[in-house]
């Protein structure tokens, strides 16, 4: 990869450290790294009018580096790549500071290909695709055949809030601001302000993912549920918005994200065991959101879990 670099790049480098198919390198005091475009090509021009958007607003998000061709993907083994340049990528960014950046960038009636935000369907069509994807490759996979039901269940009650909320509070007033496909906790600025991880959805969707990051982060000594409470206190939210703040916790993205990267055999099975663990412990802190959440707006009762 250092050669492929230097080609297209011209930019010389005596180490290169590879994690997770990312390759990171210092140059001329500066932090690099190069990755694997892991978008939709024809997102690409929402993408760099985004990450320019932000720029303007003083938002330091990755610089995006051309190659010799003046191209922003540079192919390597028939995949493409691109390359960016990062300050202080071990900043941390904290729930008011997710506040403050996803309303920098708001999506108003402009179209963007990186629009999110028909959750319901997403989410019961991955559902269609797990079920038939364990049926086929997973008999083999003790720990997620013996999990996987109970998550299931869940993810169909958020299916089924996120649709009763879409049917009962009109949803066309909703603000929808800049977002990211995954938050991670801690969340470090070299995830945070990648351009590739944005997109636009409802402003409480980087929320309700960054309290399940933080919930189940082994790094974490916080307590999530007055993370919330702090959340509740500073941003006013419609009832739509509020009901689908619920329904983004309810849905366990943290499970889903790990079973997929046990499918695709990039991580462990043993990495679900202390999140199956948390599951009890989980269910508590859904009730006591439910409870602080309903005192800002009338939620749908789910019996089995409020009772």
């Amino acid at each position: 990869m250092k050669e492929t670099i230097k080609y297209y790049y011209n930019i010389d480098i005596d180490s290169l450290e590879e994690n997770a198919g990312k390759y990171f390198f210092k140059y001329q005091n500066q932090d690099f790294f190069f990755v694997f475009f892991n978008r939709n090509i024809d997102e690409l021009d929402d993408i760099l009018k985004c990450t320019m958007d932000m720029k303007e607003k003083g938002i330091d998000v990755h610089n995006i580096i051309v190659n010799i061709n003046g191209e922003i993907l540079t192919k390597v083994n028939n995949y493409n790549y691109i390359l960016m340049s990062v300050s202080k990528f071990s900043e941390e960014y904290d729930i008011f500071d997710i506040v403050n950046m996803i309303n920098k960038l708001t999506l108003n009636y402009q179209t963007s290909k990186l629009y999110r935000n028909n959750w319901g369907k997403l989410w019961s069509d991955k559902m269609d695709y797990f079920e038939y994807q364990i049926r086929e490759l997973g008999l083999n996979k003790k720990i997620i055949q013996d999990s996987f039901s109970y998550y299931l269940g869940l993810a169909e009650n958020a299916i089924s809030y996120v649709n009763n909320t879409t049917l009962k509070y009109n949803s066309f007033n909703a603000k929808v601001t800049l977002s990211h496909r995954r938050i991670f906790y801690p969340n470090y600025k070299i995830n945070f302000l990648n351009p590739l991880s944005f997109i636009f959805d409802l402003e409480v969707r980087d929320i309700a993912e960054y309290l399940k990051a933080m919930f189940f982060s082994p790094q974490n000594d916080e307590d999530v549920l007055e993370e919330l409470k702090c959340f509740l206190q500073i941003k006013k939210l419609t009832p739509y918005e509020y009901n689908m703040l619920f329904a983004r916790l309810l849905y366990p993205s943290y499970y889903f994200d790990l079973y997929e990267s046990v499918m695709n055999n990039d991580e462990s099975e043993e990495k679900l065991v202390p999140v199956i663990a948390k599951n009890k412990e989980f269910e508590l802190f859904l009730k006591e959101a439910y409870l602080e959440i309903s005192k800002y707006a009338p939620l749908d009762k789910i019996n089995w879990l409020i009772n």
